[in-house]
């Protein structure tokens, strides 16, 4: 991304929302879509070695697998929580756009405060990805 795909006041608020329910043990947010990713924070102590493009990859899967969670009885997908040795990668869809965030250790309780608040961030601003014909992101506002 070029930091023009994703709309300001979005990024904003995704910062805001995950700032104010993670607090200091936020350690990244990464915003998506099928298209782009852009990385939106980055926490001071840590490097900028990731590889956002293969992560994206990656959590993209989440756009078409959300249909093999429908009708379970487990309810409606609400999100992704993966554990690894030096923290927690939380990953957020709706519609055509996502967001990822690290995190070191938290309770399920914060985790599940941060889906929800990422999911409502996501729907309201949902509209304001464009998608083309071919149905890519065309980064337009």
């Amino acid at each position: 991304m070029d930091g023009e795909s994703i709309d300001s006041e979005l990024a904003d608020e995704l910062y805001s929302v995950c700032r104010t329910t993670v607090g200091d043990e936020l350690r990244s947010i990464t915003y998506f879509t099928e298209d782009d990713v852009e990385q939106l924070y980055l926490r001071s102590d840590l490097e900028q070695t990731a590889d956002l493009v293969g992560f994206a990859d990656h959590e993209r899967l989440g756009f078409h697998s959300q249909s093999a969670y429908r009708n379970t009885q487990l309810g409606e997908y609400q999100a992704t929580i993966r554990m690894f040795e030096n923290g927690f990668l939380s990953r957020a869809i709706r519609g055509p756009h996502g967001v990822w965030v690290t995190t070191d250790d938290m309770s399920i309780e914060r985790f599940e405060e941060l889906t929800s608040a990422l999911a409502s961030v996501l729907e309201e601003f949902a509209e304001t990805v464009d998608i083309d014909s071919d149905g890519e992101s065309t980064g337009d506002e």
